[in-house]
């Protein structure tokens, strides 16, 4: 390893970012190598909950980011928001469409102060056509988007995904557009601005079920069967000991692997099974002679055999077993701290590595404005005494 800078070393970014879409692009930039200064109305972001400290998911994703907070809807503040801009690369926001433009801090006034400037945003329908306006949240996504509709088992309604995908995949796609617009500034000298829709991004995770749709005229929910191909085995089986193993055959050796696995060789040979259209057309009874064997078996025991037979297969784990999880430690995706607001914390890192350079140490996000006097001191030059009469005012 030769100790290479972080690929965006020297980047400046002002980090507008609120609950998870916007903070996590921050997070992936300053984990890239970036300067990001987390700025946020003098009450914090939603995410801190009414708290001059963190919450949990402000600790996740708010890490080596400085905090400063700064009143954009007062004249001075607006004032002091573009003397920061003048010295930035890079600004992030996941507002409304148009809440910037009525500040009278929208794209076109950033790009006239700092032509250079990326101006990143995200919404959840974008900024154009007759869905703009309406109200996003990753669950209102998810249903408005389909996802909702092919995701649970088919006798009953449908459901979200437990997690909030949307507004992670959104983040990331920012990311991704931010740094291409930064690449284009390489060449160019110019700033553009970067718009992500967060509906814009779901359409392509819908491309299992697609092929049945187009293949059937319609994509039904598919319980933990396969979205679209009737690809199978594809299931989650119940184990001995409660658990539960996922387990998916995708070609013919693995097929011959997993009978082997079970005990049963003699079903390689069975008509009912010989190939994947006649397992899908008996699925009911390959179900059940696959969970027959997973039930005689303890969960860890059933993965250990599948995997050593190469059969595509993982156990259904818990949130506390990711939390602790080896692998993603010893890589470091994943790091353990004590946060001085919510005690002992598992943050992640980013899913971003860069050969030749170690990961960005890990430091905890911070309190609300912690970094008001060294930011404005250090970027706009002002006294002790100008930022304590602007704290005193409300305007940070």
């Amino acid at each position: 390893m030769t100790n290479r800078a972080l690929p965006l070393h020297g980047i400046r970014v002002l980090d507008l970012g609120r609950i998870y879409q916007g903070p996590w692009c921050g997070l992936m930039l300053a984990l890239a190598g970036a300067e990001v200064i987390k700025v946020e109305e003098p009450n914090g972001e939603p995410a801190r909950a009414g708290r001059t400290g963190s919450t949990v998911p402000l600790a996740m994703l708010n890490s080596n980011k400085r905090a400063i907070t700064l009143n954009l809807k007062d004249d001075r503040g607006r004032e002091l928001f573009l003397q920061l801009v003048r010295t930035a690369d890079v600004v992030v926001e996941n507002f409304g469409p148009g809440t910037m433009e009525r500040l009278g801090l929208g794209a076109d006034v950033l790009l006239e102060a700092n032509p250079r400037l990326v101006y990143g945003a995200a919404t959840g329908y974008g900024v154009e056509g007759p869905d703009r306006d309406l109200l996003a949240m990753d669950i209102t996504i998810q249903a408005h988007g389909g996802i909702m509709s092919v995701t649970g088992f088919p006798e009953n309604p449908p459901v979200k995904a437990g997690v909030a995908f949307v507004d992670f995949h959104g983040g990331t796609t920012l990311y991704a557009g931010v740094l291409t617009a930064l690449y284009e500034r390489e060449r160019t000298g110019l700033g553009r601005v970067v718009d992500v829709a967060m509906i814009d991004t779901i359409y392509p995770t819908l491309t299992s079920n697609l092929t049945g749709y187009y293949s059937t005229g319609k994509a039904q929910r598919a319980g933990n069967g396969h979205g679209g191909a009737p690809l199978v085995p594809y299931n989650v089986y119940p184990c001995a000991d409660e658990g539960y193993v996922a387990i998916i055959v995708v070609n013919g050796v693995q097929w011959q692997s997993l009978c082997q696995v079970m005990g049963a060789p003699e079903l390689v040979d069975d008509e009912r099974f010989a190939s994947n259209g006649r397992r899908y057309r008996n699925l009911e009874e390959l179900d059940r002679i696959v969970g027959d064997w997973t039930r005689s078996t303890a969960r860890d025991d059933v993965v250990a055999s599948l995997r050593a037979a190469r059969v595509p297969s993982a156990a259904v784990r818990g949130v506390d077993e990711m939390v602790e999880d080896r692998h993603l430690h010893e890589r470091g995706a994943i790091q353990r701290m004590e946060h001085p607001s919510v005690g002992n914390v598992v943050v992640p890192h980013s899913p971003l590595r860069f050969r030749d350079t170690p990961l960005a140490p890990l430091t905890a996000s911070k309190d609300l404005g912690a970094s008001n006097r060294e930011v404005f001191g250090e970027w706009l030059g002002l006294e002790a005494d100008e930022i304590t009469e602007l704290e005193a005012d409300g305007v940070i």
